[in-house]
């Protein structure tokens, strides 16, 4: 396969928001440090991710063949079977990698991560195959990254703590919000604005953080601000303000994890989460994020 094809199929200019999931993920379940595991963590999230975007584009090869012709399938720089023969064999190996960190690394959680993993790629197979005229595809997208919270997570502990549910009911709702965005980039318009709602509830639960912590208010502020300039995309409603709209609400979930991590008082890495949102704006410059 040419590395440009690949690029193409993996939407890779998003793994950046994967990453920051990982680390908030890790922050809220109390990870003490990051060594070796953390790395082999982002390994196989970043797998599960492009494995995922590999089975969106086999899924929907029909569909794109009408709707997105220059996508690499249709246009016939690869073939469907092959796609679908990488896509899972990338979940696989995200699965396999999990379970290393359960049963070889502190503090040790045994089976665990892997069945987050298990869980992780059935959710990521499941959205794939249905999402075309299901209305609960938006949901399903977001157990996704409620998953990789999850799985993360069990990495580290498996108590899971309530800042960890609660951040990742926040990203539920987010990426609700999101997807239903996303899927009406081919119409050009949002038909019906009642599912962006979802977005206002990171928001309001931020205020709740801020409350607690004064030092949050700059990346409450920093979250809620761009999410609002993504979202004026979709009132001023010029041709192309949807994909702009849906790229920038995708790289503004590094905003929500910067957010959640620095309610914990770990500002360095929210600091980090913030590089990690940067990231991801300048890679969808290069490698189409949608």
């Amino acid at each position: 396969m040419k590395p440009l094809v690949a690029l193409k199929l993996g939407r890779v200019s998003n793994l950046p928001t994967v990453w920051t999931n990982t680390l908030a993920a890790a922050v809220l379940a109390g990870a003490s440090g990051f060594g070796a595991e953390f790395a082999i963590m982002l390994v196989a999230f970043s797998l599960f991710y492009v494995g995922g975007m590999f089975l969106n584009d086999a899924f929907d090869a029909a569909i794109d063949a009408r709707e997105r012709p220059e996508r690499p399938i249709p246009s016939g720089e690869i073939g469907r079977s092959e796609v679908f023969a990488y896509g899972f064999a990338m979940l696989g190996a995200g699965v396999v990698l999990l379970a290393s960190v359960g049963f070889a690394f502190e503090p040790r959680t045994g089976p665990w991560p892997a069945l987050g993993g298990l869980a992780l790629a059935a959710a990521i197979t499941y959205y794939n195959a249905y999402h075309k005229g299901n209305p609960l595809s938006p949901v399903v997208m977001g157990l996704c990254r409620v998953l990789v919270y999850l799985a993360a997570a069990l990495c580290y502990a498996t108590s899971i703590p309530a800042a960890l549910w609660a951040g990742a009911a926040m990203m539920l709702c987010y990426l609700i919000g999101l997807t239903y965005v996303a899927k009406q980039e081919n119409l050009e318009r949002v038909e019906n604005l009642w599912p962006v709602l979802f977005l206002a509830a990171p928001v309001v639960y931020g205020v709740w953080l801020v409350a607690g912590q004064w030092a949050v208010v700059l990346f409450w502020l920093l979250f809620s601000s761009w999410m609002l300039l993504a979202l004026g995309f979709l009132r001023r409603r010029r041709k192309g303000d949807i994909p702009r709209a849906v790229i920038s609400l995708i790289a503004g979930i590094s905003l929500l994890d910067a957010l959640l991590i620095a309610a914990t008082g770990s500002f360095g890495l929210a600091l980090l989460a913030l590089a990690g949102f940067g990231l991801a704006l300048a890679s969808q410059r290069y490698v189409a994020g949608t």
